[in-house]
């Protein structure tokens, strides 16, 4: 109940559902409008109707594809109906999207009649590159498909069939390989009859089977020449004649068995009549026809694969389907065929034999891959299956002649799919994946707070972080209970008024408050009861936990008061300083300082540009670094400007390896082409993605603007500065942002101790540094 309630909550939270339409032109002029709609859109209607083709340059029909599904066969879930499916269809549009760039329109047909399905599909080629046919049963499904390609001029694909058989093949290949058996001798026995079953042998066959090696079987047993009870044109086809009757009998001495029916249909005693070193695909969702420990139970020799996340060797179809028809849209290919299907195979084949990015193994908390039993098919999140399998399926499509657009330039087609990934979202994949190579402990003050015990949940099964709840242990307890959370012992929670080191904690605190106003017994009541962001950050002072995140019950000034007085400022530097990522598509800038500094003079300024830099750079992105003002370079004479333009030549000779230039306005600072056609001399290699504001003011307004009106994801606010890691939420943070957030404070955590101070040296640090300064700090 607990998933099905995360999920609910995860399709109704905002704008309902997982799809919307984003206008890829501006609308905000008269003249905009009339180049959009009337007058000035008849000139593209009049060039297509002159000349087809040009839907693909005038509109969005080349990037489009439609999932049109009727609902008979939704998942694990049957004839659920067209309605009740659309969830599914939506979900197969962030896929294309997610994985590949293709837009998505779902169409949920409410007919099981195939003609209605048919027409349908051929009345909306006008407006679609290609046609994804999604959950519907056979037989059905064949004729559909059938039916479609031959009168239709742009890609179907029924993903169901095809894709599953595409990712299987890929396996076998490989599995065929490890073992040492070629296809055209194996015996290949395939419990199911339906759509995928169908597809797989077809592939199979394609690929060197023999169809003397095949057996296949449906609920009433084998499929023999003869049999009459169950049968259609498409299971004739592989009608066998044999006197086998059973999938036990056909599973002796058999090499490998598809199974694309059902829980338990394989069982163990089939398993071990197998031939030596047996192969098997339990594709059946979401529970296999046998588990691979049970399978490994009967015997050590077995390779197996599923369709199961939390199993090796997963039968994904979001290897497929995504790429296919990235590479049949870019060439604009009139179908999808079997040479191109093929090309596929081969390209998941060959990728999984390629050495694997330790970005794709952090990605899974760290195992490492490589080609072997346990690894025969490429990992889902595997950047490199677009670069691959596109460019396979674009080149099978001209090799095979059905392609109308050929690519001319194959090493610039993989740069232009490189560019699709987005590679700012890729970056916050890889500070994930950095914290899930050395989580760390990060304590949360507010741990009763159930969106902090919902990202303590995704920490701890992601492998990112171990939190540290503060709080009434009843309270929290009964908390997750209600939520139906399971941390599974993956948490720390701590009562601050019974922890065995309060008295310790009170007596260090005073030590560092007694000439600041703080008596011993409101050290106690502090420690013990009034704040635990106090009591939180005497845990990271004193090595108790590495990290702190805090905020999101309690305001900004709140949060990181305790945190100046408890841990304090590095040793050397003039102030504490205040960071946001905002994370665009394609890229992810720096903003600082947008919460502390209010009115920084030069010094301060080229200490903010030199922490940013340093944090971009933990965060392993290189830092190209602008000194905002409203001056470009001179062109205005004020003290701010002058202060700006001081602060520059601070930083260049503390740190003269640092890509940095300024004073400069904003916009000049991150579009490349104003800055090098207005300002060759600038020293600037690249538009800047390190921005540092001159004032609190301008950079605050700024980050906020971007978040509400820019459409970016705001990360933080980040601090840079303190001497060991205290980030802060943002009261209304979400899950995810809590989760982003511990990630960073994972992340400083690592690298706590190794990062440079101001003046470019190492940083030294003693146990238990007392704090420098209070700071001034403004609200986030």
């Amino acid at each position: 109940m607990k998933k099905m309630s995360d999920a609910l909550q995860y399709h109704a939270t905002g704008r309902k559902g997982k799809i919307e339409v984003i206008a890829t032109k501006p609308c905000q002029t008269a003249q905009d409008l009339s180049l959009a709609y009337s007058p000035g859109v008849a000139e593209p209607c009049l060039a297509i109707e002159q000349n087809p083709e040009d839907a693909y340059q005038y509109t969005a029909k080349g990037n489009l594809v439609a999932v049109v599904s009727n609902g008979t066969a939704v998942l694990g879930l049957g004839n659920i109906g067209a309605l009740a499916g659309k969830p599914v269809m939506e979900g197969k549009g962030v896929l294309f999207k997610r994985f590949a760039d293709v837009d998505v329109f779902d169409i949920e047909l409410n007919s099981e009649d195939p003609d209605e399905i048919i027409r349908a599909c051929q009345l909306l080629e006008p407006t679609f590159g290609g046609i994804n046919l999604e959950d519907i049963k056979a037989p059905e499904c064949f004729y559909i498909e059938e039916e479609l390609k031959k009168t239709m001029n742009i890609p179907v694909f029924h993903d169901d069939q095809h894709g599953t058989a595409i990712i299987s093949a890929a396996g076998l290949i490989n599995a065929l390989e490890l073992v040492g058996k070629k296809i055209e001798d194996v015996k290949i026995v395939v419990n199911g009859a339906g759509a995928s079953a169908n597809a797989c042998v077809n592939l199979a066959l394609s690929l060197g089977l023999k169809l003397e090696n095949l057996i296949m079987c449906d609920t009433k047993g084998v499929i023999y020449k003869g049999r009459t009870e169950g049968m259609n044109k498409y299971k004739e086809r592989f009608a066998a004649d044999t006197p086998l009757r059973t999938l036990e009998e056909a599973a002796v001495g058999c090499d490998v068995m598809y199974g694309l029916s059902s829980k338990g249909a394989i069982t163990p005693a089939m398993v071990r009549s197998m031939a030596p070193n047996p192969i098997i695909f339990a594709m059946a969702n979401p529970d296999p026809e046998i588990t691979p420990e049970e399978a490994h139970a009967v015997r050590g020799d077995v390779l197996i694969a599923t369709g199961r996340s939390d199993y090796p060797n997963q039968v994904n179809n979001v290897l497929g389907f995504p790429f296919i028809f990235r590479g049949a849209l870019d060439v604009r290919a009139t179908t999808i065929n079997e040479e191109m299907k093929k090309a596929a195979v081969f390209a998941l084949a060959e990728l999984a034999r390629e050495e694997c990015p330790d970005s794709v193994c952090r990605a899974y908390g760290n195992v490492k891959f490589s080609f072997g039993r346990d690894y025969i098919i490429p990992k889902p999140f595997d950047p490199r299956a677009l670069l691959r399998v596109a460019p396979a399926i674009a080149k099978a499509a001209m090799d095979s002649g059905v392609a109308r657009q050929p690519i001319a330039d194959m090493n610039k087609y993989v740069e232009h799919l490189e560019s699709l990934q987005g590679k700012s979202k890729e970056t916050l994949r890889q500070i994930i994946n950095k914290a899930k190579s050395d989580p760390k402990t990060v304590v949360f003050p507010e741990g009763e707070n159930e969106k902090v015990l919902r990202a303590a949940q995704m920490l701890v099964e992601q492998g990112i972080a171990r939190p540290i709840l503060l709080g009434n242990e009843d309270k929290i307890r009964c908390t997750l209970k209600s939520l139906e959370i399971d941390l599974n012992g993956g948490v720390t929670i701590i009562d601050p008024a019974n922890y065995e080191n309060l008295e310790s904690y009170a007596n260090e605190l005073f030590l560092l408050r007694q000439r600041k106003g703080l008596t011993l017994s409101e050290s106690r009541r502090l420690m013990a009861r009034k704040s635990r962001t106090h009591f939180g950050c005497m845990m990271v002072r004193r090595g108790d936990a590495d990290a702190l995140l805090a905020g999101v019950d309690a305001n900004y000034a709140d949060t990181i008061r305790p945190a100046l007085q408890v841990i304090g400022k590095q040793e050397g530097l003039s102030s504490v300083h205040g960071l946001y990522m905002m994370v665009f598509k394609q890229e992810i800038y720096f903003l600082a300082d947008t919460t502390v500094c209010i009115d920084p003079d030069a010094a301060e300024l080229a200490e903010t540009a030199i922490l940013a830099a340093e944090k971009a750079r933990m965060l392993e992105i290189e830092p190209s670094v602008a000194m905002l003002s409203m001056s470009n370079f001179g062109s205005v004479r004020h003290p701010q400007a002058d202060r700006v333009r001081s602060a520059v030549e601070m930083v260049k000779k503390r740190a003269p390896g640092l890509d940095i230039d300024g004073e400069m306005q904003a916009d000049t600072a991150v579009v490349s082409e104003l800055l090098q056609a207005n300002f060759p001399f600038t020293t600037l290699k690249k538009a800047a993605n390190v921005l540092v504001f001159p004032d609190l003011t301008s950079g605050n307004i700024c980050y906020k603007l971007l978040r509400q009106l820019g459409g970016a994801d705001a990360i933080g606010p980040i601090l840079m500065g303190m001497n060991k890691p205290v980030h802060i939420l943002q009261q209304g943070d979400d899950v995810l942002d809590i989760v982003n957030m511990a990630a960073i404070a994972v992340v400083d955590a690592q690298n706590c101790g190794r990062s440079a101070t101001a003046a470019g040296a190492p940083a030294t640090r003693k146990a238990h540094p007392a704090p420098t300064s209070e700071g001034v700090f403004a609200g986030a």
